[in-house]
């Protein structure tokens, strides 16, 4: 029979995770006036009434120069042209699929926006409509870049590159999106032994590190060999270190995970959600990061 954990309430105090070096961070509900001063402009997440900058969202006050807009703690994802994603196809149509981006709107891969099999660049045929279940299938989990907004604020996504594709072995993370941080590249392989896509749109997903690039399949098939179980208890582990950072709000990149899995190692993987566990590896892994950053 397996063992089972009860656990008492207890108060803790919250942790000043969200507080940045030099100030507090200006956290906003709607209806909230931001500023009086007119010479602001209006950004995403305010609204003008009566000469004041009203919050519409609830957030984090971010200001450039003289534009002032609202991050939302929590919300769905609004695609940018070069953002990097992870979805999930839910639709097979006519020369298009329909994929799952964490968005309002289902995002789209056409079929001319992918690499034929082995990289092959040449005009898609009918004959490749026909085939476009055996590239891509209700249920695959794939990674693309967003190539274009639709007006209606859909998302058009491509996968010209070998590095994008279909997704085999691994786990999926969902994330707010304001968590994740932007980066020149969001495909990292970690020194632990695993590697991480970390998608614009809050879907992360963790994968043991291929020993060896398969470029001649075009990114359309999947390994399903078995994955050892030193592989998994590494990818079980940065999982619930990704969760463990998502609990204190921490901003996740290739750093932040690498600290925070550090500083679990001492750490059975299941104990590392436990409150007072989660709590002590996040704050050591937030001094790391403040230290590299002084």
């Amino acid at each position: 029979m397996a063992a089972v954990t009860m656990r008492l309430p207890a108060a803790r105090a919250p942790l000043d995770s969200s507080a940045p070096r030099g100030g507090e961070k200006h956290l906003v509900a709607p209806g909230d006036t931001i500023t009086t001063d007119t010479g602001y402009m209006r950004g995403h997440g305010t609204y003008v009434e009566d000469d004041k900058l009203i919050a519409s969202v609830a957030g984090v006050v971010e200001r450039v120069n003289k534009l002032v807009c609202v991050r939302a703690l929590k919300a769905r994802y609004n695609g940018e042209i070069g953002d990097i994603v992870v979805g999930r196809i839910t639709e097979v149509q006519q020369k298009r699929w329909k994929v799952e981006t964490n968005s309002r709107l289902d995002s789209v891969l056409l079929l001319s926006s992918i690499n034929l099999p082995g990289g092959e660049l040449r005009r898609k045929s009918a004959e490749d409509e026909l085939a476009m279940r055996d590239y891509l299938q209700e249920g695959d989990l794939i990674s693309a870049e967003v190539q274009s907004i639709f007006s209606d604020g859909a998302v058009s996504l491509h996968t010209r590159s070998l590095k994008y594709g279909k997704l085999a072995q691994g786990v999926l993370v969902q994330v707010s999106p304001s968590l994740v941080k932007r980066q020149k590249t969001h495909f990292h392989d970690l020194p632990c032994g695993a590697s991480v896509i970390l998608g614009n749109n809050g879907f992360i997903w963790i994968y043991p590190t291929p020993e060896q690039r398969d470029d001649e399949a075009g990114g359309y098939t999947a390994n399903l060999e078995p994955v050892p179980l030193s592989d998994r208890e590494v990818i079980s582990r940065l999982r619930n270190c990704v969760m463990a950072l998502v609990t204190h709000k921490i901003m996740l990149f290739d750093t932040s995970i690498l600290y925070c899995y550090e500083a679990s190692l001492p750490h059975q993987i299941k104990d590392i959600l436990k409150p007072e566990v989660t709590e002590e590896i996040v704050l050591e892994a937030r001094q790391r990061l403040l230290d590299s950053e002084g």
